[in-house]
């Protein structure tokens, strides 16, 4: 495993992160896995080298901080050779200030966080989305304390509009304020619109990626449409790809499948390798239900793909409506 320091920071992450979003409770999502058949797949990744995880409040309602946080501790080494990252902002219970970036919701959230996951710190925090209802100077102090207390040693954000994210970084600098380092965006082969205005402002402001869905909810694993409990029930990801598989995204699929014949490999190793070796990217976020799918990644870290099978790739994609900004 290959370790790269997460944007402009010294820290020293994997070149994958395990997202367990798929890990916490059923009772939340017919498709998340349950912690009996999580832990053996969180473990797998730390065999395999793993050291960055990433997690959510709102994920199984805190049910996924808590298995992350018992595995990590069971399976891993000690707490300072993990990278765990989590983030806050979605609702996680039916109070009004229960959910938003408010100094209120930050102060609380953290603290809930790190009780489960049984740490007295993270390593990454950061907001799942922009608030439209919270002044970004409240939101920003708020974090900033975060990080003066040692709660959290880094701060992130997540998918927003380019110019809502320069403006926190500018507010940030002004006030002299914890600057956030990375920004985990919503980015892979067949939605690259990040690449409009997201990824040059990151790439201008060493700003690290850590995209979500790099392999589209398994489009991108050679799938059309995965014939899985997920991907029948999936609301969100049908929002983000269509109930119906759009045409230019079939093309881009197609020549996916093409390129990863030529090359002996399965499509998605080609598209976690594409995404990989894109400016600015740190580590690939990947969900994992099944150990072969964590192979697949892994295997895709050893692939360098040519500027040829980078064309290839590439010419076919046509513009898409924005997806996964709130």
């Amino acid at each position: 495993m290959d370790y790269v320091n997460l944007g402009a920071t010294g820290l020293k992450v994997s070149r994958l992160c395990l997202g367990t979003m798929t890990y916490g409770s059923s009772r939340w999502r017919e498709w998340v896995l349950d912690e009996d058949a999580s832990r053996p797949l969180i473990k797998q990744a730390l065999e395999a080298g793993i050291n960055f995880f990433d997690t959510a409040d709102m994920y199984s309602l805190g049910a996924s901080e808590e298995v992350l946080g018992r595995a990590l501790k069971d399976f891993g080494p000690a707490r300072d050779k993990v990278v765990i990252a989590t983030k806050v902002f979605y609702p996680v219970g039916d109070d009004p200030n229960q959910r938003g970036l408010s100094r209120k919701h930050v102060r609380h959230a953290i603290d809930d966080s790190l009780r489960r996951l049984g740490t007295d710190y993270v390593d990454l925090y950061q907001i799942h989305r922009f608030d439209h209802e919270t002044p970004i100077e409240e939101t920003l102090e708020a974090l900033h304390d975060v990080v003066r207390a040692g709660k959290a040693l880094y701060l992130g954000a997540s998918s927003m509009a380019a110019w809502q994210f320069a403006k926190m970084l500018h507010t940030s600098d002004a006030n002299g304020w914890t600057r956030f380092v990375t920004m985990q965006n919503h980015y892979n082969l067949i939605y690259r619109e990040e690449e409009r205005e997201m990824v040059p402002l990151c790439l201008d402001e060493a700003i690290g990626l850590l995209p979500w869905s790099p392999l589209a909810r398994g489009l991108l694993a050679g799938k059309r449409r995965p014939a899985t409990v997920r991907a029948a029930t999936d609301t969100y990801g049908h929002k983000l790809y269509g109930e119906r598989m759009r045409e230019a995204d079939g093309r881009v699929i197609e020549r996916l499948e093409t390129v990863a014949a030529e090359q002996g490999r399965a499509p998605a190793q080609i598209a976690l390798a594409w995404l990989s070796q894109k400016p600015g990217v740190v580590a690939p976020i990947v969900g994992v239900s099944k150990p072969n799918q964590l192979d697949d990644a892994l295997a895709a870290l050893e692939i360098q793909l040519l500027p040829e099978a980078i064309r290839q790739l590439e010419e076919v994609y046509a513009a898409h409506p924005v997806a996964g900004v709130s």
